[in-house]
């Protein structure tokens, strides 16, 4: 059996009196997209940001290609090719589209961003180009980030993670505030960086349209515990997924 490229085993993270995740233990293999799902407060994104080292686990260990990276701090990640986006967006709101995307391309620079700007050179040039016409931003490539629709700085988000040319892509809801085609476009991007390029990707979403068409396999949380894990229809038919989302109403559960 392979190596999981992203293995995580049995965390636990505690605010205070509150269990945010409770043992929580999942794998995720190499070159697929594995989503994270569950009702708002499961503790989807608890558990994202101790795997980007952002939040630390009281009990457990996580590992990244083989590294144990538990103890990593969040910067040391990029150089495992590790990338990622918010769920509350990070940009440079009054850089352009361009200028967000070429800051993507120097993470491990100390320079400053005038400095990055003026000495970036024509390959990188030609890579932050290719990344916005992926993304589909090319008519807004000199717009500052501030000025783009919530949905468009989402995927400003990823393309200036995918600067960072990552092994594995951690994407926090990626789907809110995209059009419906937007989603579409997203679920191409997504399905080729897995299937052509061998990234790893895992997200968070609560867009089941595009969890249920891209996923190659689900994790479902609930109050912070793993309630079920499988295939994406396997996931759908499963009573307690059903039951934790019915509790969010009908229209939320997974189908």
């Amino acid at each position: 059996m392979t190596t999981p490229f992203v293995d995580v085993q049995g965390i636990t993270v505690k605010f205070g009196g509150l269990l945010a995740v409770n043992g929580l233990s999942f794998q995720v293999r190499r070159g697929t997209i594995h989503a994270l799902i569950g009702p708002n407060g499961a503790g989807k994104s608890t558990t994202f940001n101790c795997i980007s080292r952002y939040y630390q686990p009281s009990a457990g260990r996580i590992h990244v290609d083989g590294v144990d990276v538990t103890r990593r701090k969040p910067e040391q990640m990029a150089a495992l090719g590790v990338a990622r986006t918010f769920q509350n967006l990070e940009l440079f709101g009054e850089l352009s589209v361009r200028e967000n995307v070429l800051l993507g391309c120097h993470a491990h620079s100390a320079d400053t961003v005038g400095k990055l700007l003026r000495r970036a050179g024509r390959e990188t040039q030609e890579l932050v180009d290719h990344l916005i016409e992926r993304v589909g931003l090319v008519h807004e490539r000199e717009t500052p980030a501030r000025q783009l629709p919530f949905g468009h700085q989402k995927l400003l988000e990823i393309a200036r993670a995918l600067a960072l040319k990552p092994r594995l892509l951690l994407l926090d809801e990626p789907a809110a505030g995209l059009r419906n085609r937007d989603i579409e476009s997203l679920d191409r991007l997504l399905t080729e960086l897995a299937s052509k390029e061998g990234i790893t990707v895992l997200l968070v979403e609560h867009v089941m349209q595009l969890v249920m068409s891209i996923s190659d396999r689900i994790t479902v949380m609930s109050f912070g515990e793993k309630i079920a894990e499988g295939a994406p229809r396997e996931v759908a038919a499963d009573p307690r997924v059903i039951e934790a989302y019915l509790g969010k109403g009908a229209a939320h559960a997974p189908h």
